[in-house]
């Protein structure tokens, strides 16, 4: 075969994993599970006919994906909705995975056979939620929203803690001499240099896509994504948690008044889908489906052991004193789910040439796929039980599509109207609007309504206002300005006026009477 037709042969295998792969998302909502569970049947299918076994192309494809997934997931998530779960999903992220790390890692010592370095590192590479997994699965769910948010903030914020046990284990293995002391150190560092980067890095994404004027506006969630990568690549450069820095980068961007922020989304939401059909078909082709027999009953025990023991552990023990009732923390425990993360963590020991590397792949490869077979599939009805599903909430559907105005100075924004905001219960002629800044449709109870001057804003509208990008700040304040408090005029200051208008007495005759 020659290099031209080897080429088209592998564009035209690319077309179809892409269209397969968005085909089967149909198929897992309707099975309630997570889509990398399709995908990676699909790249175990593909192995009959293409042999991949690249271990170092899957691991850069999985970090990238992982950069995207978690640039997403970290744009729509809400600070007002994280900040009240802060605490806990931090305890989660940390307590709770080496809770996890540890009871795995003593149980994969016995049942694998390894040694106890090499069964904790086992124990860290599967410790951490998966946020591709969590965000697909309960993004769809009408399970409360406190719980949704802090299974969201944990799945976003575990990563660095499972990418530094299990670097520093591998290190260990292999340089046994390395002091556990300066490891702890380091994990600091880590954390703390991730979170101020994507905290610096967050806001110069903020203000350099505010400033910037592109000709084209496709440009500016391009612009975007390379911000994420290099929150990412800037934070690892320096040896600190580059993930970390990513998930903060896309909260700081995602709750700040971002210019061509729907777009940015939206384009993040396609590319990520693609980047985990590419990543998952990828992990499926470096299984080789021969060897998973061979580790079944090792894989679904442990699996068991992590699902019904050593997540519930880790959650109950890493929120007490925290105001979760005993179902929440059941429901936090079965809603763990493990994905894209572990598999990419458990080409780790493979790259470094590790005695059980393999092994390790396989069973961690079985572990997360009956983790999101069985936890996917049963996790709305399982809420249910527990009486923690809320109001099923009808879809919020984007009716409008409006383009921003790339080449011109102008653009489109969206203001969501509460009872709190002034222009509430407004007619929009009764707004002291500048005259270059336009009302252009307003969204309420999913029907589109064409503005005039005498149509009146009510709480719960969307309005979309056409305005100048110079006046992007008094717009802002004009359309969110609190309402003034009504001041009622007190009785006993209105008689002295009322007093006033006393008649003067009359004499017999009509006329008023004179005084003397």
């Amino acid at each position: 075969m020659d290099s031209t037709t080897l080429v088209n042969s592998l564009v035209l295998l690319m077309a179809g994993l892409l269209l397969v792969g968005v085909l089967t998302t149909k198929f897992s909502s309707r099975f309630g599970m997570p889509a990398l569970v399709l995908f990676i049947i699909v790249g175990m299918l593909i192995t009959r006919f293409v042999y991949f076994n690249n271990v170092l192309i899957t691991q850069i494809v999985g970090i990238l994906a992982l950069i995207v997934i978690l640039f997403e997931g970290g744009m729509q998530t809400k600070f007002a909705d994280i900040k009240p779960v802060i605490k806990p999903a931090l305890s989660l992220a940390t307590v709770g995975v080496l809770l996890t790390t540890f009871i795995v890692g003593v149980c994969a010592k016995y049942i694998l056979g390894v040694s106890w370095v090499e069964g904790f590192l086992f124990g860290a590479i599967v410790g951490s939620t998966d946020a591709a997994a969590v965000f697909s699965v309960l993004g769809g769910k009408n399970i409360k929203k406190r719980l949704t948010s802090t299974l969201e903030a944990e799945s976003g914020s575990n990563d660095p803690m499972a990418v530094f046990l299990t670097v520093s284990l591998i290190e260990y293995v292999q340089h046994p001499e390395a002091e556990i002391f300066q490891m702890i150190l380091s994990f600091f560092w880590e954390m703390g240099i991730g979170l101020v980067m994507g905290l610096l890095i967050g806001r110069l994404a903020v203000y350099v896509i505010n400033k910037i004027n592109f000709d084209s506006s496709g440009l500016y969630p391009v612009m975007a994504l390379g911000f994420a990568i290099l929150a990412y690549s800037a934070t690892s450069v320096i040896h600190g948690s580059g993930l970390l820095a990513v998930y903060v980068t896309a909260i700081v961007m995602g709750n700040s008044d971002l210019a061509y922020g729907r777009s940015i989304m939206h384009f993040n939401q396609g590319f990520g889908w693609m980047m985990q059909i590419v990543m998952f078909v990828l992990l499926g082709l470096l299984v080789f489906p021969s060897e998973l027999p061979g580790i079944v009953g090792e894989g679904l025990l442990l699996s068991l052991i992590l699902m019904l023991i050593a997540r519930p552990v880790g959650v109950f023990l890493s929120t007490l004193g925290m105001k979760y009732s005993f179902r929440e923390k059941l429901l936090i425990s079965w809603a763990g789910l493990r994905g894209a993360v572990p598999i990419v963590l458990a080409t780790y020991p493979m790259l470094a040439d590790m005695e059980h590397g393999r092994l390790f792949f396989n069973v961690v490869f079985f572990v997360v796929l009956t983790s999101a077979i069985i936890q996917g599939a049963t996790i709305s009805p399982f809420a249910g039980k527990l009486g923690l599903a809320g109001e099923i909430k009808p879809s919020n559907p984007s009716l409008l599509e409006l383009t921003a105005l790339g080449k011109a100075k102008s653009e489109i924004n969206h203001v969501d109207v509460n009872e709190t905001m002034a222009i509430a219960g407004k007619e929009i002629s009764e707004l002291d609007l500048p005259e270059d800044i336009l009302f252009t449709a307003i969204i309420r109870n999913e029907q589109i309504i064409a503005p005039r001057g005498n149509t009146r804003i009510e709480s719960g509208d969307t309005v979309y206002v056409l305005s100048p990008k110079a006046k992007r700040k008094q717009v802002k304040a004009i359309l969110t300005s609190p309402a003034l408090p009504v001041v009622h005029l007190n009785e006993e200051k209105q008689k002295p006026e009322e007093a006033t208008n006393i008649i003067p007495p009359k004499d017999p005759d009509g006329h008023p009477e004179q005084e003397t």
